[in-house]
């Protein structure tokens, strides 16, 4: 597994908008559809990876929040010609293993991880309730193997200081994690 860095989006961007395919539904999902009212969350993972697969309990819990009006989506922009463990009929089991109650996107032309200047699995944007990013980076500071807690101490703290309309802390890490497997 490549150790990749997150390219850290600066922050007050504008979201890229997109339009993508859910496979659990075979319906097409835009960014005006899966905002929420008091922001959206909008991370990059793949099924494979060893970081997401680190986090994914932590990922499934975060529908906790879209009653509290976050919207959330996940996607998977990775190459499946490469990596058919990311393929989008198994892209349906993970999210349903995971207990995702967001959707979780499939990029096929990775257009949208390229938009959004996504380089890592998992990577995290968050923006506010006029698209305009707030957070980027890393859940927390636990990796596969290093032992610290999944406590979510960056994310969820970015989060909850959003849906409480409180600033959001500028210090941010990167995330880190598998390289996006480019076509």
């Amino acid at each position: 597994m490549a150790r990749t860095p997150s390219n850290m989006m600066p922050l007050g961007t504008q979201a890229p908008d997109f339009s993508l395919s859910n496979p659990r539904t075979g319906e097409q999902l835009s960014l005006s559809e899966a905002q929420g009212n008091k922001g959206t969350l909008i991370m990059f993972i793949c099924n494979h990876c060893p970081y997401v697969i680190h986090l994914k309990n932590e990922l499934g819990k975060l529908s906790d929040y879209m009653p509290q009006g976050l919207g959330i989506v996940a996607i998977s922009s990775n190459d499946v010609e490469s990596y058919p463990a990311d393929a989008p009929d198994k892209m349906v089991d993970f999210a349903q293993e995971n207990g995702f109650k967001f959707p979780y996107l499939y990029d096929e032309s990775q257009s949208v991880a390229r938009d959004y200047n996504a380089a890592c699995t998992p990577d995290f944007f968050l923006f506010d309730t006029h698209n305009k990013c707030v957070y980027r980076g890393r859940y927390d500071a636990s990796t596969p193997g290093n032992n610290e807690d999944k406590d979510g101490k960056d994310l969820l703290g970015a989060i909850d200081a959003l849906l409480a309309d409180k600033p959001v802390s500028p210090e941010q890490q990167p995330s880190i994690g598998c390289n996006i497997k480019w076509k």
